[in-house]
């Protein structure tokens, strides 16, 4: 179910770039030299866009880094969202779920319209997945029709799409500790019996579900993308069930250490 909070954090990157503004070739031309920020600020049109990206401390990447693929609702899908979001968004207690959703829409990297392909997908820096449909009126990305493509900016390119999409919701702290349980009660048994194949195949299913959906702290996310990886280099089936179940029981440390510093606060 779309929260409040969601369709308020949706509305900075529903501003990002408008077709409104970069409809025609010759403005788009003209922006060749700027960044996505001074294109969206030059435009004079996009104030929600730059405290949206400065309360969720994205405006320097958005300026600077790059290059980028954005893919950006229009002034319309803006527009249908509830009055009165934008003074909820920039509130600090949105700051993470504004990250989220805004970071939903950018891929690292320029992907132009050439190299879309039906089914494909990408990695957002939401850490979520994106995935591509061919419709006799062109792509679509998480059912978001493309309305216009390759916009280029300095650091990247733009693709304007015709609503705001949404990451898959978050998995609570609480959640993410039952699903590592779960994983190692399935794969225990299957190493215990000889089949540690099975056991990598579980924990790297859980491993996985866990850095794109779960509600996990930098530390933690960066501790299980290191046993992935430590796996994927391993000698052996036993060796990478190891790595993982060495990164699994690490987090599963911290989530539990900071349940408890929570109980105590309250």
């Amino acid at each position: 179910m779309k929260t409040m909070n969601q369709w308020i954090t949706a509305a900075a990157v529903s501003v990002l770039i408008t077709a409104s503004a970069l409809a025609h070739n010759d403005r788009m031309n003209s922006n060749q030299g700027n960044n996505i920020v001074q294109t969206a600020a030059e435009a004079g049109q996009f104030e929600t866009l730059l405290a949206a990206a400065t309360a969720a401390g994205l405006a320097p990447a958005l300026a600077n880094d790059g290059p980028f693929t954005v893919f950006a609702p229009t002034d319309e899908a803006f527009g249908a969202l509830p009055a009165g979001t934008v003074d909820t968004l920039l509130k600090e207690e949105n700051r993470d779920q504004l990250a989220r959703i805004l970071k939903f829409h950018v891929v690292s990297g320029r992907v132009g319209s050439d190299a879309l392909e039906n089914g494909a997908s990408l990695d957002t820096l939401a850490n979520a997945p994106v995935s591509f449909t061919e419709t006799e009126q062109g792509f679509s990305i998480q059912g978001a029709r493309i309305v216009e493509t390759d916009i280029n900016a300095s650091n990247g390119v733009v693709h304007v799409i015709d609503r705001v999409i949404l990451p898959p919701e978050r998995m609570s702290r609480n959640q993410a500790r039952q699903t590592i349980q779960q994983a190692i009660a399935k794969g225990v048994p299957m190493f215990n019996h000889g089949n540690p194949a099975a056991t990598v195949n579980i924990y790297t299913d859980a491993t996985e579900m866990l850095i794109t959906s779960a509600d996990l702290q930098l530390n933690e996310r960066n501790r299980l993308e290191r046993g992935l990886d430590a796996s994927k280099h391993a000698a052996t089936a036993t060796d990478q069930a190891w790595q993982l179940r060495y990164a699994l029981d690490d987090v599963m440390a911290s989530l539990q250490d900071s349940s408890r510093r929570m109980a105590r606060r309250n």
